[in-house]
């Protein structure tokens, strides 16, 4: 039997997934995960793959569910997004970005286009 916070971040993950249908982007992959780290979905919009975090909190206390998507936590779903494109190479040479889309309590979902980049060299 799933937990309760196993059940929120499933809906806050359909939840996400709707919004971003409905403005036209097209699922690619679920929850891709490897050791580096999980994405919780990549989708195309038109020619950009992008790499969707998804964030639940039960309220908005703390700064909100956005404020959880740390450097430390982008540092490993852009590890895990390499990873993806090593994987497959029908997707690496499309334009990539990296989306939040936050959840708190039962507001309307919050989407942060183009969170976070790719740290320059």
């Amino acid at each position: 039997m799933p937990s309760p916070r196993q059940v929120l971040g499933h809906a806050g993950e359909e939840s996400a997934l709707r919004l971003l249908c409905s403005v036209g982007q097209q699922l690619v992959q679920r929850n891709y995960s490897c050791r580096m780290g999980e994405i919780d979905l990549i989708l195309l919009d038109g020619d950009t793959l992008v790499f969707v975090e998804v964030r639940s909190r039960a309220g908005g206390a703390y700064g909100g569910a956005a404020a959880t998507v740390t450097r430390p936590k982008q540092r490993r779903i852009i590890r895990a997004a390499e990873h993806y494109l090593l994987r497959h190479p029908e997707h690496n040479r499309r334009p990539c970005r990296f989306d939040v889309v936050a959840l708190d309590g039962q507001t309307v979902p919050q989407w942060i286009r183009d969170a976070f980049r790719v740290p320059s060299p």
